[in-house]
């Protein structure tokens, strides 16, 4: 699974793929309906390969937190994100077990919710781990 041209927009609903970059910024299109919209340099713009979710331990990846969702649920789509709390933190603690409760906000459950369900329509969601190349060289 590649995040690095998944991005969030703060502002903007759903999740954004980049298409180009631009003089002021860069050009993207939404998972959700498809329509590209330009970004401009102003704007808060987060990939999701640079998000974590905060955990007991040492912060956890957002990568890694989707797999997670994905094995948990058999590749099914979460619980409605507009559940309630209760429901919310249950989920959480089904999934994710080490998640720190005191740092991660319902808010914060909702839109990991929406953005998984997203990801998982695109298919954008597998439980592969990703190829890092290497880059030592042999010595002749």
């Amino acid at each position: 699974m590649d995040l690095t041209k998944i991005i969030a927009v703060s502002g903007k609903p759903g999740l954004f793929e980049l298409v180009s970059q631009t003089k002021s910024g860069m050009l993207v299109e939404s998972l959700i309906d498809g329509s590209k919209i330009p970004v401009f340099a102003t704007d808060r713009v987060s990939s999701l390969e640079d998000i974590s979710i905060f955990t007991t331990g040492e912060d956890m990846p957002l990568r890694e937190v989707l797999v997670n969702m994905f094995k948990n649920l058999n590749g099914e789509k979460t619980i409605d994100p507009k559940s309630d709390k209760k429901e919310l933190l249950a989920f959480m603690d089904k999934v994710l077990p080490e998640w720190d409760s005191e740092r991660v906000y319902p808010s914060d459950i909702k839109k990991l919710l929406t953005w998984y369900n997203i990801l998982l329509d695109r298919n954008l969601i597998d439980e592969e781990e990703p190829v890092e190349e290497s880059t030592d060289e042999k010595a002749e």
